[in-house]
């Protein structure tokens, strides 16, 4: 029986687009990474953008271990591949349901992260910058019990008015005209708002890793049936 080329061509594209998704990612990962805009407080507590490095150069693995598979006709490549996305999928379906239940929890988690640099006054200077760019930026003061954070409060920590002393303060700010919220729970508002933009992009992942077990488990069928007969000659 003679393997049906457009299955073998379609899988075969389907991991070229896979690979070059998976060199995007690592290259924008990696640029993220070296840039000097990032933030050290973010990078280390939140190591999302190591997390992108690791599923890109994943991804670009898995890609050409699908291509070779198609191309060569190869069943234990096939094979492996079909094994390493059946994981894929299932661990990016359980973090899936694990982030979309556990969104309650995700204050208390991101408290325990942060309450280390606890008081920040005592902070090198090097993350003590870092932490009056995340004020100025998020809008924020302090790390989980706002402005008492810091043994000396800092200007950054100092609601921006540009109208007349007497102004009305924004809702962001208290009656001292300091923000008032505390940057941990800026930074929670910030991943609940991505979290559905996170779900979408998992799920349409998830969608094309069903099309490429798919695709895969049939080319092995195939090529398992048409070297049958000549095993057992």
């Amino acid at each position: 029986m003679a393997v049906n080329k457009c299955v073998k061509y379609l899988l075969f594209f389907f991991n070229l687009l896979f690979w070059l998704s998976g060199c995007l990612i690592l290259a924008v990962s990696i640029y993220l990474r070296v840039s000097k805009g990032g933030n050290k407080i973010t990078d280390q507590y939140f190591p999302a953008v190591n997390l992108m490095i690791a599923i890109g150069a994943i991804i670009m693995v898995l890609g050409f271990l699908g291509c070779c598979g198609a191309y060569r006709e190869s069943r234990c490549m096939l094979l492996l591949f079909f094994i390493f996305l059946l994981i894929i999928f299932i661990l990016l379906v359980a973090a899936g349901i694990a982030g979309a239940v556990s969104q309650n929890k995700m204050q208390d988690w991101v408290n325990e992260q942060l309450k280390s640099l606890v008081p920040l006054s005592s902070q090198p200077q090097s993350v003590i910058n870092d932490l009056e760019n995340l004020q100025k930026d998020l809008k924020c003061c302090g790390i989980v019990n706002g402005k008492s954070d810091w043994t000396s409060v800092p200007e950054s920590c100092r609601c921006n008015y540009t109208i007349s002393a007497t102004a009305t303060p924004g809702a962001e700010c208290g009656s001292d005209r300091y923000y008032s919220t505390p940057c941990s729970t800026r930074i929670v508002n910030l991943m609940k708002e991505n979290m559905v933009i996170v779900l979408g992009i998992a799920f349409g992942i998830a969608v094309l890793l069903i099309f490429g077990l798919a695709f895969s488990m049939a080319l092995y069928c195939q090529i398992s049936k048409k070297d049958g007969p000549t095993t057992n000659a």
